[in-house]
């Protein structure tokens, strides 16, 4: 064909409107009662890479305010975000971004500048932060608070912030249990498990953890000089955080479990109420051999953290419904079940096993396998 059919070819399709078709996504009917959040990405400082936003629900925050996973996520490729900038540009640099299908209510949003370019969104150990990426959130401009965004339904001029005073300083608290064991059991009536926690270095494939660091500090958020015990346990409270987290019945080991269950209130037990609850164990981290290193001269908390090579887990035989991480309910007794351990650092960052490179389904997805990030916690 030569090339004037060609060009004749191209100029007749180009006049034919093409067909449409209904969309068999109900969430896009004009009845569907979702709308859009959208506005700017700003980024201050040399940091380079594209730019995920994630969306929260307000009343489940992310870490470290909360354990909340996201309800959705967009990218601002570099190129759009950045343009030709030269590697010593401040900027400010300036991009949009919009959330789409969003059901009326209140959000946050967290992001990321991904400078490593080893950010997978699939896998909970490729979806995290990384040394070197650039953290950032939708804040209040007065208060630097976290800025609850309310869609109803739709939220315009929302401007999420990034800047190199944010950048993540070291990688994910990567972690295995140090046990020959793939398991470990909790049972009622019995005493306490202890298990110690140590680094766990992992850089194969996609995924980037050379160098996994625990930071440890006593959290004084009153700013008294004395250890908050917010649960009252007489343990004083520390970063990092964990969580026992109920895994869902089944095969997969990836999904925790949204079950409903009796709680017990005022001493009485009441009946599930129809809302899933966040099945967790009673756990914590055992500050006793890091006390030296996290108070100063005076005895009091160290105002930063400090990295430590060994963290003792300690988990009660005491099952609690978390959905209000402030005033968790206790259960009538523990579900039965596997359970998994969240790490959370006060950066934000965290890790869980078990995780995608457990032995058997890492070579499934594509990803290494690691023996020990298949270790479970299991209830009789």
């Amino acid at each position: 064909m030569s090339a004037r059919w060609s060009a004749l070819l191209v100029l007749a399709c180009a006049c034919e409107a093409p067909p449409v078709f209904p969309t068999a996504d109900v969430r896009q009917n004009a009845d569907a009662g979702t709308g859009r959040i959208e506005g700017q990405v700003v980024v201050s400082g040399v940091g380079r890479g594209d730019a995920v936003l994630f969306l929260f629900d307000a009343a489940r925050p992310p870490p470290p305010a909360g354990t909340g996973s996201p309800l959705t996520f967009t990218t601002v490729p570099r190129a759009q975000l950045f343009g030709a900038a030269g590697p010593s540009s401040n900027g400010p640099f300036t991009a949009p971004f919009a959330f789409s299908l969003v059901k009326p209510g209140a959000y946050l949003i967290r992001g990321l500048i991904d400078t490593n370019a080893d950010f997978i969104p699939w896998f909970k150990v490729t979806a995290d932060a990384n040394a070197g990426d650039v953290g950032g959130a939708a804040v209040d401009p007065i208060t630097r608070a976290p800025q609850v965004i309310t869609a109803a339904p739709t939220a315009l001029d929302v401007s999420v912030s990034f800047s190199d005073a944010a950048t993540v300083s070291v990688d994910r608290p990567v972690f295995q249990v140090v046990t020959p064991l793939p398991s470990a059991t909790v049972m009622a009536g019995m005493p306490p498990v202890t298990l110690d926690l140590v680094p766990q270095p992992i850089n194969q494939g996609a995924v980037r953890e050379p160098r996994p660091v625990f930071l440890a500090q006593l959290i004084d958020d009153d700013h008294d000089g004395i250890p908050d015990d917010k649960n009252r346990d007489g343990v004083p409270d520390l970063w990092p955080k964990v969580v026992v987290r109920k895994i869902a019945a089944g095969d997969n080991l990836l999904l925790d479990d949204d079950g409903d269950f009796t709680h017990v209130v005022n001493m009485a037990p009441v009946d599930p109420d129809g809302v899933p609850d966040v099945v967790v164990l009673a756990a914590g981290i055992d500050p006793t051999d890091l006390l030296p290193m996290l108070l100063d001269g005076d005895g009091k908390p160290r105002t930063s953290p400090v990295s430590v090579s060994r963290l003792k887990l300690v988990i009660r035989p005491l099952a609690l419904d978390a959905a209000n991480p402030l005033a968790p309910v206790p259960l009538i007794s523990m579900p039965p079940g596997r359970y998994a351990i969240v790490l959370i650092s006060v950066t934000g960052q965290t890790w869980r096993v078990p995780n995608e490179l457990a032995t058997g389904l890492g070579s499934r997805l594509g990803l290494p396998e690691v023996a020990s990030q298949g270790f479970v916690i299991q209830v009789p």
